[in-house]
């Protein structure tokens, strides 16, 4: 007799494979739900950005809401210009981008080409820790440490600046950038770069040529990424950038961006329902659709790009 088999001879591989069906069934249905929830969620956020903006866009022309060039919806002479806010957003962003991309690219090459094995187990988690501060710590260095030693170096820098803040930001994303890069770059095969050396190439060469282009799309990925967290980011502009709506591309004077002006109405006495309450999320839908366009642009990228070398 069989060890699968009961002493009639009926087999017990049956009533197993009948359980395993029904946990198997048990995980779908668990990994299901919470993908519906994860779906119905950002449905639900959306719909309400929706909802909110139009009943803002039945007060307020839309060619307004383009053209004006001041944002002072909390003062007497309303004014609705979002590229006030949107220049800003994308001032410290230009700032933090200038600063996290090189140094975060250059930190994964290192991590990935020239570390020792054992010190790219130590380096890696360490730079990570970075990842972890939370963004009030960095908007206090920014505003506390960062502004004083470049008020020495600057003469005119204000208090509250663009500078200090896309600094600090640039610094808060590296992580980011350096991670995702890092780990782009280490899963190219192996035998491209010996196929290069094989040819001559020197390490620089092989790092340029091959390594760099062949993990293209995960590098772009990862700065789309920082981008998208730059510009969403909070804590840090509005402790370090101030809250001064304006017009320009000066990084000496304060600024407010997106994230900024919605902080300074959620925390205020603004009614709900009032049109300066509305304002938050006709600025929240503009973000959305930067974020979203950048997402989409990044998805594009990176197709197009695994298409021309497959």
């Amino acid at each position: 007799m069989s060890a699968t088999s009961t002493p009639d001879g009926s087999s017990l591989w049956r009533p197993k494979r009948a359980a395993s069906k029904r946990v198997e069934a048990l995980v779908k249905g668990i990994f299901a739900t919470f993908a519906f929830v994860s779906v119905a969620t950002t449905i639900g956020i959306v719909l309400t950005l929706i909802f909110e903006t139009v009943s803002f866009f039945s007060e307020v022309p839309i060619w307004r809401f383009l053209t004006d060039r001041a944002w002072t919806p909390l003062f007497a002479n309303k004014q609705f210009g979002i590229m006030v806010l949107i220049s800003a957003t994308l001032l410290t962003s230009a700032i933090a981008i200038a600063v996290a991309l090189p140094i975060g690219l250059l930190a994964a090459i290192c991590l990935s080409e020239y570390a020792p094995a054992r010190m790219r187990r130590w380096l890696k988690p360490a730079l990570e820790i970075l990842a972890g501060v939370p963004t009030v710590v960095f908007g206090y260095f920014a505003l506390l440490t960062v502004t004083p030693f470049l008020q020495k170096l600057i003469p005119g820098l204000q208090g509250f600046n663009a500078l200090s803040a896309g600094l600090v930001l640039g610094v808060s994303i590296i992580p980011l950038v350096a991670s995702l890069s890092e780990d782009a770059i280490y899963a190219v095969p192996r035998s491209l770069r010996d196929g290069a050396y094989a040819l001559g190439a020197t390490k620089r060469e092989t790092i340029v040529s091959v390594v760099l282009p062949a993990a293209l799309s995960g590098i772009v990925a990862s700065f789309i990424l920082a981008i998208s967290r730059a510009i969403g980011e909070t804590m840090i502009v509005t402790i370090a950038a101030g809250q001064n709506p304006s017009l320009g591309i000066n990084p000496l004077v304060p600024i407010q961006t997106m994230t900024a002006y919605i902080v300074q109405v959620s925390k205020g006495d603004t009614p709900a329902g009032s049109l300066a309450y509305k304002t938050i999320f006709a600025v929240g839908m503009t973000l959305f659709l930067i974020t979203l366009a950048l997402n989409i642009f990044s998805y594009w990228f990176v197709r197009r790009f695994r298409e021309k070398y497959e």
